[in-house]
């Protein structure tokens, strides 16, 4: 049996990532999907909980019918020379990692295990920067996102928390530049 680990922020999961998730497992028995970053929330790069990213993920792998699969909250080490150990004692044992963050594929091909890069699905409309950004501007977000994920931060009111995190946080804004101060 073989199990990939996919690591990503997922600030919100869009269609990109679970078209990824996807081409992993045409090749691979499981998925270990790591949500990385998973101590952060509440700010404009990374606005939503471990738990609701985790809320996302399975319910839009739940609606494509997808099983076989993982969900580990992974905080970051803010030490890159343990990262790699942290992460392994985390998650189920696996055999790849998918991954498009160089430091990332670096740090696991240093600990000697092996890595894959491939090419982002869809990436010049596909990005959790791209999502976040349409939503703070009332554009449309939603056809970028799985529909379980657009329901959800409805659920949850996600847009205005991305509009209130804006005031204060990077990359929308900075104290600066943030005239309602």
């Amino acid at each position: 049996m073989t199990r990939t680990l996919f690591i990503g922020r997922f600030q919100p999961f869009h269609k990109g990532h679970l078209a990824m998730v996807k081409k992993i497992l045409e090749t691979s028995d499981e998925i270990v999907i790591g949500i990385g970053s998973a101590q952060y929330s509440h700010t404009g790069e990374n606005p939503f909980t471990a738990g609701e990213r985790f809320e996302m993920i399975k319910r839009s792998l739940d609606e494509e019918g997808i099983h076989d699969y993982h969900i580990v909250p992974i905080p970051d080490t803010h030490v890159h020379s343990v990262w790699v150990s942290h992460v392994k004692s985390l998650v189920p044992a696996f055999d790849t990692v998918v991954t498009n963050s160089d430091l990332v594929v670096r740090l696991f091909r240093e600990h000697g295990l092996k890595v894959v890069s491939p090419p982002l699905v869809g990436r010049d409309k596909y990005s959790g920067t791209e999502v976040r950004h349409r939503m703070l501007k009332g554009g449309d977000w939603q056809s970028l996102v799985p529909a379980p994920v657009a329901v959800y931060i409805q659920e949850i009111d996600g847009i205005e928390r991305i509009r209130e995190t804006y005031k204060y946080s990077t990359p929308y804004g900075t104290r600066e530049n943030n005239h309602d101060e």
